[in-house]
């Protein structure tokens, strides 16, 4: 299997069985994973902010970075693959309180959030989320058949 590596503020979308797509150490940042169970095309963005009106520059120059200019985009792609509504679901997994004990900014949860708004526009649901807590997540789908782990701390586990 051949790993596609996802960055912060990044996407990537396939339909090739024999790629995996991976995202390491989510802390507040969130990875969504979208699959067409039909057609077996995933795809997996890694968000690191909320709103992209907080930076407009960066948000014209990586779009991914933020819920509410990258999802949208992350969407599109996977309906060019064929993708459609039907035929998916979505799983979400990271915006932990990182180097924020006490919430002071909420980043995870405000990252979740906004991915759930985004989400709720384009008329999707969650059928799975592992977020929250004050863990790091390393995700990985598997384009084959849509598994997707999550990997923390030497501990494995899929939603």
């Amino acid at each position: 299997m051949v790993s596609k590596a996802v960055g912060i503020g990044e996407w990537a979308v396939s339909k090739d069985p024999r790629e995996a797509i991976k995202t390491f150490a989510l802390g507040s940042c969130v990875a969504v994973v979208i699959y067409d169970v039909r057609l077996r095309v995933g795809g997996m963005i890694h968000i690191a902010l909320p709103d992209a009106s907080i930076d407009p520059a960066r948000a014209a120059a990586q779009p991914g970075y933020f819920a509410n200019s990258g999802l949208p985009l992350m969407i599109e792609a996977l309906k060019r693959l064929g993708a459609a509504k039907p035929h998916v679901w979505v799983k979400m997994a990271g915006g932990a309180s990182v180097m924020d004990p006490v919430g002071l900014f909420d980043i995870g949860k405000r990252n979740v959030l906004a991915v759930k708004r985004e989400l709720w526009k384009s008329a999707l649901g969650l059928s799975g989320e592992d977020t929250g807590g004050e863990i790091s997540r390393t995700v990985t789908l598997s384009i084959a058949d849509g598994e997707t782990t999550i990997s923390s701390n030497n501990r494995e586990w899929k939603i």
